[in-house]
Order: C-alpha cells, then structure tokens, then sequence
C-alpha cells in the first residue's frame, strides 16, 4: 500500500486510494517521505479535536519547507496550540462572527451580479454563453470579497490571487513548496509589510487597521495587541485559505451537479432562496469532493491505532477527504446525493473540528450560496466540458484551475 500526495495521479483521483488505505491500513507509514496518514472517520474526527497528542505547532503542510517551529510565521494561528493560539484566534475572530458574515451578504451579492454579468456580455433569454467558470467568476469572487475585508486595493487583487496560486501549485516530480512558490510568499509577506506600514500612517476602515488596533485584556491586567509578523502571518492564511479553497469550493460544485443530469434539472427546477436546493448542493459538495483535502499534525506522543504504532515525534496527515467517503458514516458514499440525509452531512470533516474549525467556515457557506443562488436564478441549464476541465496540482487542496462552461439563459 502506497500513498503519496505527490503525485499527479492522485490528484485526479485520490478517493479508491482513501478506500483501500480505510480498508487496508487505516494508520499508514509512508516511509519515502516519512510520514503517518489516517484515513478513517472516527480517527480523524478524534484527531481534530485532540490537542494533547496532535499538535499544530510545526504547521499544517506535508511540505518539508514549511514545516517547523516558525510554521506561524506564515500559517498564523493554524500552526500554533492553546494557549497562543487561542489568544491570537480570540483577536482576529472578531471579523468572522455569524452577525459581520452576514452583513457582508450585499457586498457578496453586488460581486456575484457584477462578475456574472460581465460573463455573460449582454446575454438574453435563450442564449447560450461559453466561459471559463473559474477565470471568470470563482477566481475572482472569493479574492474581492478577501481583498475588500483585508484593504487589498482592486488595481492588485489579480497580482495577488496569482501569487496565492503559487504559493498552493505544487510541480510533479517535486516533493516540497518549488521555488516559484517559496518566492510568491515572500513577495505577499513584502506586500503585506507595506500594507501594515501604510495603514500605520493611514488607518482605514479594513480589517489590515483593525487588526493594527486590536487590544484584549490578558486577564492579569496587561492589555495585549498582535504584533507586526503576527498580522503579516494571518493575512497571508487570509488569501491562501480563504481564497483558494472557496474558490476551488465553486468549481467542485459546479463539476459534481453537471455530472448529474437529473439532479442538475432538480436544482435548476428548485431556482434560489430558501425553498431550492442550493444548500443542499454545497454541503454535498463539501462531502463529496472537499477543497481541503488533508491537514498535518506532529504527534506528540506515541499514537498506538490498528495495530500499528506512529511513534512520538512523527508527522501525521489527517485525511479529511478520506473521512468524508467513510462508508461507515456516509450512505453509498461514492454518490453524488443532492439529498442525503441531514445527519449525515452534519458529520462532514471539511472544515476540521475543535479549536481549529475553520475560522472562515460561514463566510465560505455565504459566499456559495449567494453565487449557486444567483447562478440559478439566471440560468435555464448549464454544461461542463468535464474531458478539458484542467486540475490545480496541489497536496492539500482540490479544484479545478480551468473549467470551461456553457450557461443558456432563463
């Protein structure tokens, strides 16, 4: 048994690896790159919520370069454990609670409006329109919608998403961040630097100066506030994981409901809001085929599972993909189920668990549900070319880098 998320093949398909490592060896030790992976529901959700044997503190990528004691540096709080982590998230979370996501929901539906729009060209009822769902639409919502919260000016956000893809792509043959992508984080951690300087001389009314002013009382009296290299570090986590895997979000779900006719006219059928089945859709998504495909852990003790030992020390991945095809938990969990049962996808592991749930997690479910909302109120069918669809290579996210679509109007 053989797995390495290296490898191209995997990324076109990693799911019979995950059933065979489920089946097989639901502890493994992959020796050529020396870490441990574990692929069943229940051993991944005790995980996520484990922080005395499962720590975050060397990072979260499977990437040699990126995995270490100054992981933080760039990964902000998700490569930290209680108690740092839990003051740094208790200051940046103030932007995510449910009420701010929701306020956001105008400006999410303006953009969606705006790049839909700009799409389709003037389109009427009827009409067919050829684009590339990615290039013209899911790469460019999530970014604006990061970009407008963070301060990133519209003249930049391209340049920015474009960096963040680097940062994510990772070249076959290559077994760790390639130098394009070592080189594209220096240049955002250069770039966020100067939007810190700038908003120091200039504060606005973004979250970059909010963070500048943040304070909290630490309980002993002491006021504390986020460093410089500590709001860097979280902004950088801002554009590559709240952009790139909303982004890849919108593709997946785009990809799995044209691959399913009849659920596709269901949908389509159903039309937007709160009585459709757009919800539905993206949590099965979630499930199905989810943006973040594993996160790593370092073990800080002996892990003893299965009949196998992972010993003290070792690097883990927590296979979040894998957990969410768990037949043991999902009903025929190969199928792609606009209507599994709601207890089922209330055991989805796509956005982790515990301390670490996804600090973005409602603002991701926003901003789907308003573009699949506005997507199917203007459409009356939709087609994939699924043969020239062209995947992101990446260890840790899935998705799509082009997905060429055709939308024929209501």
């Amino acid at each position: 048994m053989h797995f390495d998320p290296y490898d191209y093949d995997v990324h076109e398909d990693p799911y019979p690896v995950y059933a065979r490592l489920r089946a097989e060896e639901p502890l493994h030790h992959n020796t050529e790159h020396d870490f441990w992976a574990l692929s069943r529901h229940a051993d991944v959700a005790a995980a996520v919520r484990d922080d005395e044997t499962f720590s975050n503190a060397m990072g979260v990528s499977l990437d040699k370069s990126a995995w270490g004691p100054h992981a933080h540096k760039v990964m902000s709080f998700l490569a930290m454990d209680p108690p740092h982590q839990a003051r740094l998230r208790s200051l940046v979370s103030r932007a995510f609670t449910p009420r701010r996501v929701r306020e956001l929901e105008p400006r999410v539906q303006a953009l969606s409006e705006h790049y839909l729009g700009l799409a389709l060209d003037g389109a009427g009822s009827g009409d067919e329109v050829d684009l590339d769902w990615i290039t013209a639409f899911a790469g460019k919502l999530p970014m604006d919608v990061i970009s407008e919260m963070m301060g990133v000016p519209p003249a930049d956000r391209d340049e920015v998403r474009r960096l963040a893809d680097l940062v994510v792509h990772r070249e076959e043959g290559v077994h760790d961040v390639p130098p394009a992508g070592m080189d594209a984080a220096l240049t955002l951690v250069g770039y966020y630097a100067g939007m810190l300087a700038e908003r120091r001389r200039q504060p606005t009314e973004d979250l970059t100066s909010a963070l500048l002013a943040a304070r909290i009382d630490d309980g002993s009296g002491e006021v504390d506030h986020l460093a410089d290299e500590e709001i860097i570090a979280f902004l950088f986590l801002m554009v590559v994981a709240g952009n790139e895997t909303t982004t890849k979000l919108l593709g997946n779900a785009l990809f799995h409901l044209t691959a399913h006719p009849a659920q596709l006219a269901e949908v389509l059928a159903a039309g937007p809001g709160a009585d459709g089945l757009v919800v539905p859709w993206i949590e099965e998504t979630l499930r199905h085929d989810t943006s973040s495909q594993m996160v790593a852990r370092h073990l800080k003790r002996d892990l003893a599972l299965h009949g196998t030992v992972a010993p003290a020390g070792a690097k883990l991945l927590l296979l979040l993909g894998s957990a969410n095809r768990d037949e043991t938990v999902f009903t025929d969990p190969t199928v792609f189920d606009l209507h599994r049962d709601r207890a089922e996808l209330a055991q989805i592991l796509s956005f982790g668990g515990g301390r670490h749930f996804c600090l973005g997690a409602n603002l991701a479910r926003l901003e789907a549900r308003v573009v699949l909302d506005h997507l199917v109120r203007v459409s009356a069918d939709l087609e994939v070319d699924h043969g020239a669809a062209v995947r992101v290579h990446s260890t840790s996210v899935r998705g799509f880098a082009s997905l060429p679509a055709r939308v024929t109007l209501r």
